[in-house]
């Protein structure tokens, strides 16, 4: 293995825009839930004439979909996420919009017969409401509670006491407060494996939210103690939560 120097400047020195994780290949492995997100939006998308897909990142998830319905849109917030969407998506015709600076999402009541995400940031279950039609449906793969939480925990110190965020019966009980029916909600906890530190470094600089002030040098402690550990053969071991939601207006 390269040296604790090397590993960790090509990491700082990574590319980490957009949704895309190829970088960890080699890396790091993440299972994925059972019910295979990527197929069912694809599935999905096939059988609506109108969809929206919500926090697109760079557009990698949507883009795997072999075929889109006639009115296809996407929006993302952040700027270099926006650039890689519209560069990947526009030339199939998709609708990539900004929503940096908008209140709300910038469509009519009833625009869309399908409302989707993988991992949005927050839902707005009452613009959610609004922009699906009568008999629409929300499909969304979210990122649960606590997750990655024996990597975060190790830099940040335990997690602070209260309600949990990104809580499953919380999000589908917000989701039935702004009008929708909750149908399916189902969890899973997924394990990660980390096996060098340039991966550990790399991923933190793309979850920003893990450890918000993470930089290398504020964590050099940390991060050698688990350079230390895979070094000797042990990967760093987490674990990620996820839910998928469906809810019909």
């Amino acid at each position: 293995m390269r040296s604790f120097e090397e590993l960790v400047a090509e990491a700082e020195a990574a590319d980490v825009t957009g949704w895309g994780f190829g970088w960890l290949d080699g890396r790091a492995t993440e299972e994925r839930p059972p019910w295979r997100y990527a197929v069912l939006l694809a599935e999905r998308l096939a059988s609506v004439a109108s969809a929206l897909d919500l926090d697109t990142g760079g557009g990698e998830v949507l883009g795997e979909a072999p075929a889109f319905p006639p009115r296809m849109a996407a929006a993302e917030a952040w700027p270099p996420n926006l650039a890689r969407a519209r560069e990947r998506l526009g030339p199939r015709g998709v609708d990539v919009v900004d929503t940096s600076g908008a209140e709300g999402l910038p469509f009519p009541d009833r625009s869309f017969e399908l409302v989707t995400s993988r991992h949005p940031v927050a839902p707005d279950w009452p613009e959610i409401h609004r922009v699906l039609v009568e008999g629409g449906t929300y499909l969304a793969q979210h990122v649960g509670p606590r997750s990655a939480d024996e990597l975060i925990t190790h830099f940040t110190g335990p997690w602070p006491a209260g309600p949990e965020g990104r809580d499953p019966a919380r999000e589908s009980a917000a989701a039935e407060a702004a009008g929708l029916t909750v149908v399916d909600l189902r969890t899973a906890r997924c394990r990660m494996e980390f096996h060098d530190v340039g991966a550990v470094v790399w991923t933190l600089r793309k979850c920003v939210w893990w450890v918000p002030d993470f930089t290398v040098e504020r964590y050099r402690d940390q991060l050698f103690a688990l350079d230390a550990r895979m070094r000797a053969g042990r990967p760093v071991v987490a674990h990620s939560t996820r839910h998928l939601i469906e809810a019909r207006r």
